[in-house]
């Protein structure tokens, strides 16, 4: 039923919705098997997602923050490897995930401002391919799970590396079939079920191989490349469901 409403339901009623399921879901999921560490609370068991049978996994999303695996990774590689939350930075974070939203608003370092094409949550709404912000403005920008989407993901990279200030990062991640060498794409399949089938979800546009961050070098991007979880226990993976094995790639502008 879950997996059903995922598919049905268009993203903005689902993003509106979500606040119900975050109200709801901590009292229903309460106990100590695992940890969300975006908000340091522990549940007897996450909540099951995916809308495909290939990305559909149970006991990954988070009761409260509604986190998935990739969120947390994220949040602890944030707090652990970067100045995110120590230095005073510009930020510009494209399809603010609600995980981190809240928290991210409020914190006193950060000039923060979201966008996205449509999400009722977000500061500013426009394409990605033409961002009406100014060059060389943000210390920081994140755009998750964004790429996969877009038409040109080339010329959206080129965007993201024009709106960074040089010495600034980002981290922008994608689906990644670490199978394929070469990222797969393909204009003719247009149907979501097609599209489904081939990028694993049905707004999907491309699946992106092990030239990902080639292909952020090409507009210019230094690409640190980071296998994090091997820095965590099978344990402590467990522990906070994490996604062993998905790479960080933290993107410098030079």
């Amino acid at each position: 039923m879950f997996h059903y409403l995922l598919k049905k339901i268009p993203r903005p009623i689902l993003i509106r919705l979500s606040y119900l399921v975050k109200f709801f879901a901590p009292l229903l999921f309460y106990g100590k098997r695992y940890k969300d560490p975006i908000n340091g609370k522990t549940y007897r068991k996450f909540l099951p997602y995916g809308y495909s049978e290939k990305s559909k996994r149970d006991n990954v999303l988070s009761p409260g923050t509604l986190s998935l695996e990739r969120h947390r990774l994220l949040w602890l590689f944030l707090k652990n490897k970067t100045n995110f939350f120590t230095d005073k930075l510009k930020v510009l974070h494209i399809a603010p995930e609600q995980c981190f939203l809240p928290i991210f608003i409020k914190m006193p370092n950060l000039e923060y401002l979201t966008a996205d094409i449509e999400s009722p949550i977000a500061d500013l709404h426009f394409d990605l391919h033409h961002s009406p912000l100014p060059d060389n403005t943000f210390d920081v920008i994140l755009a998750n799970h964004v790429l996969e989407h877009v038409d040109d993901d080339i010329q959206c990279m080129k965007e993201l590396y024009r709106m960074m200030k040089p010495g600034g990062w980002g981290i922008f991640q994608v689906p990644q079939d670490t199978s394929r060498e070469k990222t797969y794409e393909d204009k003719s399949i247009t149907s979501p079920e097609e599209r489904e089938k081939h990028f694993w979800q049905k707004d999907h546009v491309r699946l992106y191989g092990l030239d990902y961050p080639d292909r952020l070098r090409s507009v210019g991007f230094i690409v640190e490349e980071y296998d994090y979880t091997k820095e965590f226990s099978d344990e402590e993976i467990d522990y906070y469901r994490l996604p062993k094995g998905e790479k960080i790639y933290l993107c410098r502008k030079k």
